[in-house]
């Protein structure tokens, strides 16, 4: 087979015939919303893999061809991918690998040229790689981002989104273990099935679907118990991601707690809505800015309209739509402050505490620079508005002790707990007609 080459790196690219006979390997980050692109990917004529590699063996592979000094999910990202070709499990002869790039002032855009350079290195010099954005960056001609592809990818995200949500508020009571996951697999079944048909092509053929969801997570049996709450913010792949997070979430269900995690709509609105913000700020193109404006109503009302099922249907709490959060922030940091996750991660922490999630666990991937200032530099600023915020930083990187994060968590918990019981004491202590006060018994 010809291998086209780019004419700056003579790197292999990926070409229209490759679209029939190569493999896409694609990392993982968010299980469920990736199952979806997945599938809108082959419904697309896409060969796809989801890697689900993990365990020492992938931080080994990231560490021997990525300097431990970039950014940890640099070395899990090209370790998975790395460790998946070394494995022998897929031809590199007929294998493509896909990676995103942010476009901005994040190291993450780089991430390409570091995963070259380990192919490279690896002697896999045919293998090309595949760069998902919406910037333009490292194009590849068999490999096209369509607005019908961004249309149904969102639309995937919205249903990840929803059913991670009401997961969330489901497992941690569930009074037969595995009864949240059935449902999760159930409906995930049906989108899949939709995707694959074509049948889903509109969000309004999609939020047809959610009071039944709803219904179908409101009869799982439950306890009736009261856990903390905390809520999961941080660099977007070490939040998300349970290979970088060391499963985070899972841990902190089976410590006691009800999990929150911010959604990735609301990275893509920050995304888009940055478009907006550089026109203002920095005399961006003003074609740029319009389109902005479009995507981010289109994306707002989408969001706002699955917030509102939830509501209406009594049972579940939805969170602060992207707009409210991008209010919110007005009082801790400037929308100006946009490299990595910027100042949308110091607005995930105060909608949490402002939502009464006090608890929060900010996971931090070693080198990631915009992340320590937007999040562990905004800590303070929150805690004096906010005094009841119990925030911990997590640090995560390949020499990282599992046992001394875990330490650190079971800390912020134990505190939590402890606030719980001093908040149900004071409850339940009341004043009697006469004067004075009694405890109920």
């Amino acid at each position: 087979m010809k291998h086209e080459k780019t004419v700056q790196t003579g790197a292999p690219v990926f070409t229209e015939e490759m679209k029939h006979t190569h493999t896409i390997l694609i990392p993982d980050m968010l299980p469920l919303h990736f199952s979806f692109i997945e599938q809108i990917l082959r419904q697309d004529g896409y060969k796809t893999h989801i890697l689900k590699n993990e365990g020492p063996a992938v931080v080994e592979a990231g560490l021997k061809y990525v300097h431990n000094d970039m950014c940890y999910p640099a070395i899990i990202v090209i370790g998975q991918m790395m460790q998946a070709l070394e494995s022998g499990d897929f031809d590199p002869e007929k294998t493509a690998l896909m990676i995103t790039q942010t476009g901005g002032g994040c190291r993450a855009s780089n991430y390409i040229h570091l995963l070259r350079k380990a192919l490279d290195k690896a002697g896999f010099h045919k293998v090309p790689v595949i760069s998902l954005n919406v910037s333009g960056l490292s194009p590849s001609p068999g490999f096209k981002i369509t607005v019908p592809f961004l249309l149904k990818a969102m639309t995937a995200v919205i249903v990840g989104d929803f059913l991670m949500m009401i997961k969330n508020q489901c497992e941690p009571y569930e009074v037969h273990s595995g009864d949240t996951e059935k449902v999760i697999q159930k409906w995930q079944a049906f989108f899949l099935k939709k995707w694959e048909t074509g049948s889903l092509t509109t969000f309004g053929y999609l939020k047809k679907y959610f009071p039944q969801i709803l219904d179908d997570f409101a009869a799982v049996e439950k306890r009736e118990e009261r856990r903390p709450r905390v809520g999961i913010v941080g660099e977007i792949y070490v939040k998300y991601s349970p290979i970088g997070n060391n499963h985070l979430e899972d841990f902190l269900v089976s410590e006691g707690a009800e999990v929150v995690v911010p959604g990735l709509l609301d990275f893509c609105l920050y995304c888009v809505y940055n478009g907006v913000v550089d026109q203002k700020l920095y005399g961006g193109k003003a074609v740029k800015a319009k389109i902005s404006k479009i995507a981010y109503h289109y994306l707002t009302k989408r969001q706002n309209s699955m917030y509102k099922i939830v509501k209406d249907h009594g049972v579940f709490r939805a969170p602060l739509g992207f707009s409210e959060k991008k209010d919110i922030t007005e009082q801790y940091i400037g929308q100006g402050v946009k490299m990595g996750e910027g100042w949308l991660l110091t607005s995930e922490m105060a909608e949490l505490v402002t939502e009464g999630v006090k608890n929060i666990v900010c996971t931090q991937p070693f080198g990631c620079l915009p992340n320590h200032i937007v999040a562990k530099g905004m800590q303070n600023k929150i805690k004096a508005i906010h005094p009841d915020a119990n925030i911990v930083a997590v640090d995560y990187d390949p020499g990282a002790s599992q046992v001394n994060q875990q330490n650190r968590i079971k800390l912020m918990l134990a505190n939590a707990k402890m606030d719980d019981v001093e908040q149900t004491e004071e409850k339940e202590i009341t004043v009697p007609a006469t004067g004075g006060i009694s405890a109920e018994m």
